[in-house]
């Protein structure tokens, strides 16, 4: 069968370079053009798939039914382990002419960290070689590092791109390597552990822990109805906070940044968005550490913002299976502010004080658990250590999770299980914290670092974080001023 013949990496090459988005599935070559404006995740999830193997995203994020329509996409198949491309979408260079004798070689951390250096000199970084399939040209030395290669600065190198590369190093020396053999040891493992999940009965949702919830949210706003009748408002608004708790989204440029990497314009792939670095940003940065918690506060009037500006857009359309998700959405944000906004703020509440007090108390009040989706992704890694890394060992480098007792879930919402959460994401929250156990096994057994915390020393790691990337701002305007004034870098 035509649909089953054997296709080269240079084949695939020239589909991608003629506008195919091909995707690698359980050694099938899908070519999901036809699929990309009705996938239910948009357009940008598959475009960052392109040219990789997503067997492991595919399986992890879609159930039985979908895995089954995906052969009606296959054009081929491939042989043997593959070597992720770098998506068009993020870079990759495509040549529909490619050598068919070149190497399928993986990019080294070397190449990222020539590009991080020409990002802080204001250059454009290209690959040396105009076919995405060969290997790049490491630009500087590497050094041997416990069997790693790690890349050493160009003594000419900004000092945040000497950050920015170290940050780089200390990911490539903690965790396992980027060779072929160990990376795909790590998905075996991790396929046998998500097998072990689906039999151990880890998917199946435990309504009664839902019952639960119930009965504590129905005592929690009975308990508010009886306080707002008697004219508390604080006491109420404080009540209705932990009532109306949704999940915190976490963008948070241009008023913070976690790495020197963002400390100029850079566009996002993943929002297919442009941040802009203004004199607003360079105003704010150095007081991260300060403005944390204050914004953290006041993080849900961002959240209304950018939630309505996503469902108005485009970028929200969905197609099929999905299709009835935007106008719900809608539905019930609308049915919210008519609840929250015109029944309880409006008609309930007398004087204009009182309203804005009841409204910014209910909505400081859910401040935990903003910081507490920020600590699990700020406190880690933001390096790109390039296409090798294997999904799961992706995950576990840049999420960590937070400790605490059970009888604290109800507070966190099962938000401090990030890390088994991004691992395995169709599992029911009420299942996390039995899964973690399996997650703390796996990670014993492949050596990557399962990083956690506790609650306060989370908090500490973020303000440490927010704090370093302070100080370089502070040091990179002082030599911009230096320059300014002498015509010498300062950097000495």
């Amino acid at each position: 069968m035509r649909a089953c013949k054997a296709l080269s990496r240079t084949d695939i090459e020239g589909l991608i370079a003629a506008g195919g988005i091909i995707v690698i599935n359980d050694g099938n070559v899908l070519r999901l053009n036809g699929w990309l404006d009705k996938h239910p995740g948009g357009r940008l999830v598959l475009q960052h798939m392109v040219g990789r193997d997503a067997t492991d995203e595919i399986s992890i994020y879609h159930s039985s039914q979908v895995l089954r329509t995906m052969n009606r996409y296959r054009i081929g198949r491939v042989s043997g382990p593959w070597i992720n491309f770098t998506p068009p979408i993020r870079g990759g260079k495509f040549s529909a002419k490619a050598d068919k004798d070149s190497p399928n070689a993986l990019e080294t951390p070397s190449v990222h960290a020539e590009a991080l250096s020409k990002f802080f000199h204001g250059e454009e970084y290209t690959s040396e070689s105009e076919d995405s399939s060969r290997p790049p040209t490491p630009p500087c030395k590497t050094l041997s590092k416990g069997g790693l290669e790690v890349s050493q600065a160009p003594p000419d190198e900004p000092n945040n791109a000497k950050v920015v590369r170290q940050a780089l190093d200390d990911d490539i020396a903690q965790y396992p390597s980027l060779d072929a053999g160990t990376q795909q040891s790590i998905v075996q493992k991790y396929r046998e552990l998500h097998e072990r999940v689906k039999k151990e009965g880890y998917y199946e949702c435990r309504y009664r822990e839902y019952a639960k919830e119930l009965i504590r949210y129905v005592s929690i706003f009975a308990v508010f109805i009886v306080a707002l009748r008697a004219g508390w408002y604080i006491t109420s608004a404080a009540l209705l906070g932990l009532f109306w708790e949704h999940d915190p989204d976490i963008q948070n440029a241009p008023l913070f940044a976690m790495s020197p990497s963002f400390l100029k314009s850079f566009h996002s792939s993943y929002y297919n968005f442009t941040f802009l670095w203004d004199k607003a940003a360079e105003f704010a940065i150095p007081y991260q550490r300060y403005t944390y918690y204050p914004l953290m506060g006041i993080a849900r009037f961002n959240l209304y913002l950018l939630s309505w500006c996503h469902l108005l857009s485009p970028r929200s359309a969905t197609f099929g299976a999905a299709s009835w998700t935007r106008p719900t959405e809608i539905c019930f944000m609308l049915c919210y502010w008519f609840l929250f906004g015109y029944c309880l703020v409006w008609r309930s509440i007398p004087t204009w004080t009182l309203r804005v007090i009841f409204v910014l108390v209910s909505h400081i009040i859910t401040m935990p658990l903003h910081v507490q989706i920020t600590l699990s992704h700020w406190a880690m890694s933001t390096s790109n250590v390039g296409e090798a890394e294997s999904f799961p060992q992706h995950q576990l480098r840049t999420t960590m999770d937070i400790e605490c007792p059970p009888w604290l879930d109800f507070i966190h919402g099962g938000l401090q299980f990030q890390a088994v959460h991004h691992l395995f994401p169709g599992v029911p929250r009420h299942n996390l914290r039995r899964l973690q156990r399996l997650v703390i096994q796996f990670a014993e057994e492949t050596n990557i670092k399962y990083t956690r915390f506790e609650f306060v020393a989370g908090n500490k790691v973020v303000l440490g974080k927010l704090g370093e990337v302070a100080d370089q701002l502070e040091m990179m305007l002082k030599c911009q001023k230096h320059m300014a004034e002498t015509g010498e870098s300062g950097l000495h």
